[in-house]
């Protein structure tokens, strides 16, 4: 009894408005973007898990957040899911330089 977790496989339903949301979130956690993603999220108050909040402000690009609006749930989900990855794969050093935006409390 020692299955390995697979994360199933959905379908997405509009391929081309996930593919620019999810094109945001890459380019914002890039290694080259990441720092200042962060730093502009600090200066803002928001917290890096508090996706809906980030998409909101703007921190992703002033037209995504309605992008996100036109995804139908499934692909919404999946973008918040890729969403938490990419702030979890964020380098050891980054993520204690901005420990107060990745803390639970």
């Amino acid at each position: 009894m020692s299955a390995v977790y697979q994360q199933a496989v959905l379908e997405v339903a509009d391929p081309q408005t996930f593919g620019t949301v999810r094109g945001a979130i890459e380019n914002a956690f890039s290694a080259a973007r990441v720092a200042d993603f962060l730093k502009s999220l600090e200066r803002a108050g928001l917290r890096v898990r508090s996706f809906e909040a980030v998409l909101k402000a703007g921190r992703l690009g002033s037209s995504v957040a309605a992008e996100y609006a036109k995804l139908v749930n499934g692909d919404q989900g999946q973008i918040r899911e890729f969403y938490l990855a990419s702030l979890e794969k964020v380098a050891p050093d980054v993520r204690d330089k901005y420990f107060k935006l990745y803390a639970y409390y």
